[in-house]
């Protein structure tokens, strides 16, 4: 990871100065870095050690970057890593440029690679996330959408990141296609049951630990698992408050909502179809070679149910 951050701070060089600032102040805030840690974990796990996983690894994370850049202007957030977003900082137009400069400067590394599967992957999960991020603000106000639905927005707006760090591993370390399917099967079942546990925290976690503000799905008209259960489950006043809720962006009666969601059972039906991801992924993982870094797989797959932020 080290040596990651290396690659990272190099490839950030730009003769605008404006760009390098935005870029190193998202990215110093530090993060989970899950996506370039499951390349690494992957590509060690096969016995891969070429410098070449350090390059995607960055890759994986500025393209993230680039999405968390986008996103928090689109859903107007202020929040993010406990500080102001780069858009209350440097306003949304200079937050939409630099985004656009790591998505570039991504695709510039990936050239450095030379391997043209790589870019395949890369550019069609590029298109992947997109796509789901314009679902999404179709999706938003829509006190009716479906388990099916919401699943779908995450598998592309989140999952698919995931997917591609675990696919690039095995492409590296040219393993066969079925090694190569598990790979990317570890990511998708990981990055839904990452972001199932992250739409549970919004109603159940602290603040100062998630590092944004509690309430921004609800005041975003965005619906989540534990809403779509707890509209379900919930009694007709219940449903009525969140139906309203969703439909006007109104976050006024969060507390009450948050424990409808929690007396109808919502936070524990969201965990347990998380914790059905995590086991799928363990499962994928458990088809590696066992050594060191396949634990660290597993280990990474069980501690996602657990997290706190």
């Amino acid at each position: 990871m080290r040596a990651v951050d290396t690659v990272i701070a190099q490839r950030l060089d730009s003769e605008v100065p404006l760009v390098g600032e935005v870029a190193r102040y998202i990215i110093s805030a530090g993060g989970k870095r899950l996506r370039p840690a499951l390349l690494l974990l992957v590509a060690g796990a096969l016995g891969h050690d070429s410098p070449h996983r350090h390059t995607l690894a960055a890759v994986v994370e500025f393209i993230h970057t680039a999405t968390l850049l986008h996103d928090d202007v689109v859903d107007e957030s202020t929040l993010r890593r406990g500080r102001q977003t780069a858009n209350e900082v440097f306003g949304n137009a200079a937050s939409v440029l630099v985004g656009d400069f790591l998505y570039s400067r991504a695709f510039q590394m990936m050239v450095d690679v030379g391997r043209m599967r790589v870019m395949e992957v890369l550019a069609d999960a590029t298109n992947v996330i997109a796509e789901g991020e314009v679902l999404q603000l179709m999706n938003m106000h829509d006190a009716d959408l479906d388990e099916q639905a919401y699943l779908r927005v995450i598998r592309s707006k989140t999952a698919k990141l995931f997917e591609a760090s675990a696919r690039l591993a095995p492409i590296l370390a040219g393993a066969d296609e079925a090694l190569e399917t598990h790979c990317a099967t570890y990511g998708q079942a990981l990055g839904t049951a990452f972001q199932v546990i992250d739409d549970v925290l919004d109603y159940e976690g602290q603040a100062e630990e998630l590092g944004k503000n509690l309430g921004d799905d609800l005041r975003e008209g965005k619906m989540t698992l534990p809403v779509i259960w707890a509209l379900k489950l919930g009694t007709p006043d219940e449903q009525a408050l969140i139906r309203h809720a969703i439909e006007n962006g109104d976050a006024t009666h969060l507390a009450d909502i948050a424990a409808v969601i929690r007396r109808t059972g919502a936070l524990d039906r969201a965990r347990a179809a998380a914790e059905s991801e995590a086991q799928r992924a363990m499962a994928a993982a458990a088809q590696l070679p066992k050594n060191d870094y396949q634990e660290g797989l597993l280990q990474l797959a069980a501690d996602l149910l657990t997290r706190r932020h």
